[in-house]
């Protein structure tokens, strides 16, 4: 009884963790294509789009860590879902500031938030598979952060595509594992 009880939990999170992936996805290609074809016209949208993304992020973690057995099972998430509402504060303090200080403050974010989905997806790697791409994001979330802050330093001003690019990238990730995780479920379910 006790195993068949665990199955069922197994298979609402793996059932719970394919839909979040769909949703983190469709988000990220909503806010990219707001991004490329509103923003540009108006810096108030482009500022809410940029307050908005790592809102949207700690919002998700929280409700996924929930489903997934509660912030305590999940402390990468729990601790994800801190920074991104740190940064969230930070850049409605920064885009009074300068476009240059947004940028900055989202490269520390990408490269928090990177090794901190990273670390969730080796932890859900055991349970779940299909968290290669996770892992590959993680450590590419980390990699752009260093970028963007790099690109804050130039005198050049950035603008939202450069924040853009990085979530078209995220959406990509979270797309195939969602497709992998969905796959891989047919394929057991045709084998029994």
């Amino acid at each position: 009884m006790a195993h068949y009880q665990m199955d069922l939990v197994r298979d609402d999170r793996e059932q719970w963790l394919k839909q979040y992936y769909f949703i983190r996805a469709a988000f990220s290609v909503a806010w990219v294509v707001a991004a490329f074809a509103v923003a540009p016209s108006s810096p108030a949208i482009a500022g809410a789009l940029l307050v908005l993304y790592p809102a949207w992020d700690a919002a998700a973690n929280f409700v996924d860590a929930l489903r997934s057995g509660g912030l305590t099972q999940n402390r990468t998430q729990a601790l994800n879902v801190v920074v991104s509402l740190a940064t969230t504060v930070a850049v409605i303090v920064a885009l009074q500031t300068s476009m240059n200080w947004v940028l900055g403050i989202f490269g520390a974010w990408a490269i928090l938030s990177g090794l901190l989905q990273l670390g969730t997806a080796v932890r859900r790697w055991k349970s779940f598979g299909a968290q290669w791409a996770m892992v590959l994001s993680g450590g590419q979330s980390a990699l752009a952060g260093g970028f963007f802050i790099f690109q804050a330093t130039t005198p050049l001003s950035p603008s939202i595509a450069n924040v853009a690019g990085y979530a078209a990238v995220g959406a990509l990730y979270f797309f195939v594992s969602a497709v992998w995780l969905t796959v891989s479920d047919w394929r057991q379910r045709a084998a029994s």
